[in-house]
């Protein structure tokens, strides 16, 4: 394989080992620039752990993940923030007690550390920006209301909204819409449809109606291996993706 890729993240005989377990094992994968891709697969298959080794949470045992082509498995989790990957965990880790205003305006890169924060000014670059994402994430109307009182889905959004805040190039999504509304998901697929335009989103996902909704290209993972890639149609016709959705 040559050093540089035209990819912005390239993902290599990538391996973690649990006790001898292995979550994600042999694992080859590249996303291109402004590209949505979903990760699909059942319990157990290593999707977060995919997730996980992606932002810097475990170490993996083998294997290479470039990013920009710069190489991530050696840095910290702040570290590879910096470089431009945002990651949504399964439950929203928002502020309760402040407004969507606030949530918003606190995600901006310069108000997160503490000594930015303490000389952080408010200025118009961040209150529009504030703007920009409160109407892409559907909250305009709610900027003031406190998050406590938002709806599942829109602390959703909110969290979605508090990582764009950060503009990373890279947005991991965790089963973003679990637990929501009909109408939220619909909702959340235009949303996730939005926010590709000038990244990449990585999306797992077990809303197979969902994912019918945002899926341009579907990698499916079993026992930490890649079993299928493609689009919806081939991925859902595939023999061995059958096999292993029945046979649970």
């Amino acid at each position: 394989m040559s050093a540089s890729t035209d990819f912005l993240l390239a993902i290599e005989d990538l391996t973690v080992s649990f006790d001898g377990f292995k979550a994600v094992e042999d694992l080859s994968m590249y996303i291109d620039k402004n590209e949505l891709r979903v990760i699909i697969g059942p319990n157990g298959a290593g999707k977060t752990t995919l997730l996980d080794l992606i932002c810097g949470k475990t170490k993996s045992s083998s294997g290479s993940i470039k990013f920009k082509n710069s190489e991530l498995t050696k840095l910290a989790e702040h570290e590879i923030v910096r470089t431009g990957v945002g990651r949504k965990f399964q439950t929203p880790s928002i502020y309760e007690n402040l407004t969507v205003y606030e949530n918003l305006e606190v995600s901006y890169p310069e108000g997160r550390s503490v000594f930015g924060s303490l000389f952080f000014q408010s200025d118009d670059k961040v209150r529009d920006t504030v703007l920009q994402i409160a109407e892409d994430i559907q909250l305009l109307d709610a900027l003031d209301t406190e998050a406590a009182v938002l709806s599942h889905g829109q602390k959703q959004w909110l969290e979605i909204g508090m990582l764009l805040m950060q503009d990373p190039e890279l947005l991991m999504l965790d089963e973003p819409v679990a637990g929501m509304s009909a109408k939220e998901r619909d909702e959340t697929a235009e949303l996730l449809n939005r926010i590709c335009q000038n990244r990449s989103v990585i999306v797992i996902e077990h809303d197979m109606e969902f994912v019918k909704k945002i899926a341009r290209k579907v990698t499916v993972l079993h026992q930490g291996k890649i079993l299928a890639e493609g689009d919806m149609d081939k991925v859902q016709n595939d023999e061995k993706v059958i096999e292993v959705y029945l046979g649970h």
